[in-house]
């Protein structure tokens, strides 16, 4: 009787299902993401862990045993993405697994560090630097393509920065200072433009055309960091001026057809630094002594100013979101 009064009894965690069920829908939410950010670190972190076992045992183990086990493990990662390639074609493809996503950007950044070891121990290019960012950067818009991986052609970006002299990650542009050297100036100015061409011709062309987002984001900012260099460097930096103004107002009406408030927002900086430098540059010319008068004025023009660079911010933000929603 009393076996059978329990059997008959419902089940209180199965009470509690039901009503959660019930009372509310269950809600089914993507890790895509989550998993793909944690194979990204963990690709990182081997490598990391793998450069700072290497530098501490460097003595011990032996530059010819460490060099060689890098370029094994690159080889075994090249051949398994081959392995499993998609066909080629320009537009976008899809990964046949997750594995080989991770596997080529391992492969893609241990072949970079076999070069750069190659020469930097056994100076295997001799003189001639450029070979050893010229191979790499070869191999990588090669497989940029060929794997359609924007994560390679980005190391690509930066190794064609490294090829012509400077550069072409934003941080580093801004800490560094090497565009005290005109060289680098033209270079950087050229750069940023032909990278906006081919981000053009991604689109026009359809060749990669999700490719165009990446090439057009390192072209402006290598583009504008360098004419404003320029106008910093330069007694003469009205042309610069010019070029600038001309640039930012021809993406501003670009940017806000395409509705991208990424591209608005560092335009908008860009063209605010080099009005700001404009402005207060004037405004010494008149009266050099850097008096009181030239101090309040200047902490009034800032405050004013970046009140009105957000409030214009905010305004396009508006703006571009209501034409989404049309």
């Amino acid at each position: 009787m009393s076996e059978k009064f329990h059997e008959n009894m419902p089940d209180p965690n199965t009470h509690l299902l039901n009503k959660i069920t019930i009372g509310q829908k269950p809600v089914l939410f993507s890790v895509y993401w989550e998993i793909r950010l944690a194979l990204y670190a963990g690709v990182l972190l081997f490598t990391t862990g793998a450069a700072i076992l290497i530098y501490k045992n460097i003595d011990s183990i032996g530059h010819l045993v460490i060099i060689t086990f890098i370029g094994l493990v690159a080889i075994v990662c090249w051949w398994y993405c081959l392995k499993n390639r998609q066909p080629f074609t320009f537009q976008k493809t899809i990964p046949t697994s997750i594995l080989v996503d991770y596997l080529l950007l391992l492969a893609a950044l241990l072949t970079v560090s076999f070069i750069g070891y190659l020469q930097y121990q056994f100076h295997l290019f001799g003189q001639t630097e450029k070979l050893a960012t010229a191979i790499p950067m070869i191999i990588l818009f090669t497989a940029a393509y060929r794997f359609d991986h924007i994560g390679i052609l980005s190391l690509a970006i930066t190794n064609l920065g490294i090829f012509l002299g400077i550069n072409v990650t934003p941080t580093s542009l801004l800490k560094s200072y090497q565009f005290n050297d005109e060289l680098i100036i033209y270079t950087g100015v050229l750069l940023g433009l032909v990278l906006q061409l081919i981000a053009w011709l991604s689109i026009k062309k359809d060749l990669k055309n999700h490719f165009a987002f990446t090439y057009q984001n390192f072209g402006v900012n290598v583009f504008f960091i360098s004419c404003l260099a320029a106008i910093f460097h330069f007694h003469f930096y009205l042309f610069w001026l010019l070029l600038l103004t001309s640039a930012a107002y021809f993406l501003f009406v670009k940017t806000v057809k395409e509705s991208s408030f990424y591209f608005l927002l560092i335009i908008m900086l860009y063209a605010y630094v080099a009005l700001s430098f404009t402005v207060i540059n004037l405004v010494l010319k008149i009266d050099d002594s850097f008096s009181v008068g030239i101090m309040y004025f200047s902490f009034l023009y800032f405050i004013t100013s970046a009140i009105g660079v957000i409030f214009l911010l905010i305004h396009f933000n508006k703006k571009l979101k209501h034409y989404d929603n049309l």
